[in-house]
């Protein structure tokens, strides 16, 4: 059959807008950026790298964006963002310091000041208010009492400002024992009226160090908390600090300021407590949980309802939803008749995109990799998301997300 010149015309005029519709009606919604820190070196520096991936609204799919820019040091460790989303601060341990970027609106990150701490970082934290970040760091070098510190900067507009006198980590009676920091959190609702209060775990090396020699019959692991006053002021917390299991790696509190859990990374476990008084902790009588091999993170899902753990030797992600009365957590069976979601090898760190609170992301150590999961905002079980897993730098060690521009987010009022 033969067409007419017009009808060739036609033809190609309807089949180009038939190619449009489907274009338009599959078209990529940006819901989140993803920002992932690394190892693999940016610059001839040799420093680390971050990467920034926008998420893909229907699928929970990563698409890099941008090019890759310098951590502002070498061997990042961590990172966190402000809670308006407008500052990133990431930690380096290569030259101890902790840089800060503000983030644009369409993702990219420009360095814009500096600081150097007096140790390696291990973990830091920004209050809700977006006024103090705080950075807990040790010292080899120091006296064993001031092995563990945490050092708070005052913020204005992002730019950090000169810390306030660091506070010791110390564990009575044990003032010499040389105290490791894991991580840290500071309550989601951090304000001069509510949720004023930080938690931080750590471990004691000289009870707890495999493949050395013990020196302390101390408990080898720890929670410390600390009071926030006025101005920013660091008190002690009424009992602290709390025992944590062996090797506690990680904690997370969840949006209403009720409870804390903790990662025991030695004794594969996951430990709760609930925040009494505001900044005080007690254990959950029906703890600890069991998690998978070797938990290195922990994080909670915006509304509050769930858990997800990364374990670092099974290279999978374990979910527990929260009995919301108690704090309690129970194991969430997944697509595959368990609760376990298995990633790219050695998990390291977590994120849920803020959003829809729907995409858990995980950064793997030995994968150089992302791996993606859908959450059932019903029961929580996990399943992966489209073209899972993604690369990313060498040796990822941290990762945070934040909403896209004016997209709402979820969030849970107490």
């Amino acid at each position: 059959m033969k067409f007419s010149k017009s009808s060739q015309l036609f033809l190609v005029s309807a089949i180009g807008l038939l190619v449009a519709a489907l274009l338009t009606a599959c078209s990529i919604t940006t819901i989140d950026y993803v920002f992932v820190a690394s190892s693999a070196a940016s610059a001839a520096s040799g420093d680390g790298q971050i990467d920034t991936y926008a998420v893909d609204s229907q699928s929970g799919a990563l698409r890099p964006i941008d090019a890759a820019v310098s951590t502002g040091g070498a061997g990042p460790v961590a990172m966190t963002v402000s809670a308006d989303y407008a500052n990133l601060y990431v930690a380096n341990k290569g030259n101890n310091t902790v840089v800060h970027f503000s983030i644009a609106s369409s993702g990219v990150l420009t360095q814009k000041d500096s600081v150097t701490i007096g140790g390696t970082p291990a973990a830091l934290a920004v209050n809700t208010a977006g006024t103090w970040l705080y950075v807990v760091y040790s010292n080899a070098s120091s006296k064993p009492a001031l092995s563990a510190r945490l050092a708070a900067y005052p913020l204005s507009s992002g730019t950090i400002g000169a810390a306030s006198t660091p506070v010791p980590l110390a564990v009575p009676g044990f003032t010499t024992d040389f105290i490791v920091p894991t991580g840290i959190t500071v309550l989601a609702n951090n304000s001069t009226v509510q949720g004023n209060a930080l938690f931080i775990t750590a471990y004691d090396q000289s009870a707890y160090n495999p493949g050395g020699t013990a020196t302390s019959n101390a408990n080898p692991g720890w929670v410390f908390g600390f009071a926030i006053g006025s101005g920013g002021a660091l008190s002690a917390s009424t009992g602290s600090p709390w025992q944590a299991g062996i090797k506690p790696s990680a904690l997370a509190s969840d949006p209403t300021d009720r409870f804390v859990y903790v990662t025991d990374f030695a004794s594969s476990q996951l430990i709760a407590y609930t925040i009494l008084d505001g900044n005080t902790l007690s254990f959950l009588p029906n703890g600890p949980f069991k998690t998978g091999a070797e938990p290195s993170a922990i994080v909670v899902d915006p509304r509050g309802k769930f858990i997800y753990v990364a374990n670092a030797l099974d290279s999978d992600v374990s979910a527990y939803a929260i009995t919301l009365a108690t704090g309690s957590p129970t194991s969430v069976i997944g697509t595959h008749s368990s609760p376990y979601g298995d990633t790219d090898p050695e998990p390291v760190a977590l994120t849920i995109d803020p959003a829809l609170g729907r995409y858990l992301y995980v950064a793997c150590l030995q994968g150089n990799s992302l791996s993606g999961f859908r959450i059932d905002p019903t029961s929580g079980a996990m399943s992966t998301t489209e073209s899972t897993p993604y690369p990313t730098g060498a040796i990822p060690t941290a990762v945070v997300s934040i909403p896209h521009g004016n997209t709402a987010i979820q969030t849970v009022t107490p």
